[in-house]
Parts: structure tokens; C-alpha cells; sequence
């Protein structure tokens, strides 16, 4: 069976994010001084063949562990398991 698994790979929260801190600047310019703080990440989406959700869920938390997130800086979650 084929399921879809959305990823986030997000900065860990005791680092630095300078991405998230030029948006944060770019938002300040245009005016929109209520947003206080900014975190830039990346959302991942897997197609991935498994006989079910938690053996797809296995696959992509191994994916996630040795490839799309670096430990030293970037945690991930799994969001979502979806049928297709």
C-alpha cells in the first residue's frame, strides 16, 4: 500500500535561526510589528510503499534520524500518515 507521511524538520529551540530572524526583520518592515518571533523550517513529504501505517511510520522516522534532519541542530516530527 502507498502512503503519503508529511515530515517537519524544524531548528532546535535553543539555537539561533537567522533565516527566521530576516523574516522576522522583512515582516517588521512591512509593517507588521505583532509578529514577535520567527522559525524557518522545512516540510517534507515522503511517498512511501509499506503493508501499513506503522511500518511506513518506521521508514520515515529512519529517514528522518540518518538523513533529512541534522541531530546537532534540527529535530523532526512526523505530522501525518495518509492513505495514497
Amino acid at each position: 500500500m502507498i502512503y503519503t507521511v508529511h515530515i517537519k524538520v524544524m531548528p532546535l529551540k535553543n539555537l539561533l535561526d537567522p533565516q527566521g530572524k530576516a523574516v522576522l526583520a522583512g515582516l517588521h518592515n512591512l509593517g507588521l510589528v505583532n509578529v514577535n518571533d520567527v522559525r524557518v523550517g522545512k516540510h517534507i513529504t515522503l511517498t512511501i510503499d509499506a503493508d501499513s501505517e506503522e511500518a511506513a511510520k518506521v521508514v520515515a522516522a529512519e529517514a528522518g534520524n540518518k538523513l533529512l534532519a541534522n541531530a546537532v541542530m534540527e529535530n523532526f516530527e512526523i505530522e501525518e500518515v495518509v492513505i495514497g
